[in-house]
């Protein structure tokens, strides 16, 4: 299984914006965009430049692919997906790459980053359906229950009190029962800030 193994914390001074990949740790002053707003490299603090059309576009990209932790060729499955139905690709492409398995736990609050969301899913400690899945690309749909395997065993202890009602509409979260069910496509609205969709469309459309 393929990841990114470069430094959380230098990806984030790259795009200079926090993409949270170290879950509490981006919350505080700890973190790299507090004590170093500027972009890593050799030569000490310098600013970012102005960026050309197709340099907006590519760190926009650049951007999506470090918050979901995928490679280029992973992320461009997506696109390839997205362009080839019916209706916005931009849209479209945001819906499926919300819809993974390791998302979906870390918009629910079972997991603090991405990472630690697709280790927990590596693990086998999710069930969906009451079925074991292991793949953190698994592609969740409406109507979707997730659960966990073994609730004494789940990496992050008293979860329960720290569930919170979801933020999103389409996630609907049991703190009693630990579950999260699916109810509606991922709405792209509820996702804004991260990262422009349509700049990345115009990426790969070039």
């Amino acid at each position: 299984m393929a990841k990114k193994l470069a430094p959380k914390c230098k990806q984030c001074r790259r795009e200079g914006k926090k993409l949270f990949l170290k879950g509490d740790r981006c919350n505080t002053s700890k973190c790299s965009m507090v004590k170093r707003n500027y972009p890593p490299g050799a030569h000490g603090p310098k600013g970012y430049g102005r960026l050309t059309t197709y340099g907006l576009q590519l760190r926009e990209k650049q951007k999506a692919k470090k918050i979901y932790g995928l490679l280029e060729t992973q992320f461009k499955n997506y696109f390839i997906k997205a362009s080839k139905k019916r209706g916005d690709t931009a849209k479209l492409l945001v819906e499926a790459l919300e819809s993974r398995l390791d998302n979906v736990i870390f918009r629910a609050g079972f997991a603090k980053s991405r990472s630690q969301a697709r280790q927990i899913v590596s693990y086998h400690h999710l069930l969906v359906n009451s079925k074991p899945v292991n793949i953190p690309s698994f592609h969740v749909k409406t109507g979707n229950i997730i659960s966990l395997s073994k609730k004494e065993k789940y990496p992050i202890k008293n979860l329960k009190e720290t569930l919170e009602g979801s933020k999103y509409s389409w996630l609907a979260i049991n703190p009693d029962l630990l579950e999260i069910k699916i109810t509606d496509q991922p709405n792209t609205e509820e996702i804004t800030g991260e990262f422009n969709p349509t700049l990345i469309t115009e990426f790969y459309s070039r």
